[in-house]
């Protein structure tokens, strides 16, 4: 279900187990972080960034070792 906030951005909701709710909302306790939403989102885009930056250096190195071989056949 998407909530829509404002007209910048929509938001839906994702479940997770209480436990771990208590857990992240334990971890932030003290933090700039204003809720457990707030804190997982950062989460989430920071590993999305690094999955984003590794895919983007092997294509890199791949384009790298490709134009290498085609230097040694004379191209």
């Amino acid at each position: 279900m998407k909530v829509k906030r404002d007209k910048k951005q929509e938001f839906t909701s994702v479940s997770i187990p209480t436990r771990l709710f208590k857990k992240v909302e334990d971890h932030i306790s003290g933090t700039g972080f204003p809720s457990v939403s707030g804190y997982v989102a950062f989460i989430l885009r920071l590993v999305l960034s690094e999955n984003s930056r590794e895919e983007r250096t092997k294509l890199d190195y791949e384009a790298s070792l490709i134009k290498k071989k085609l230097e040694a056949l004379g191209y």
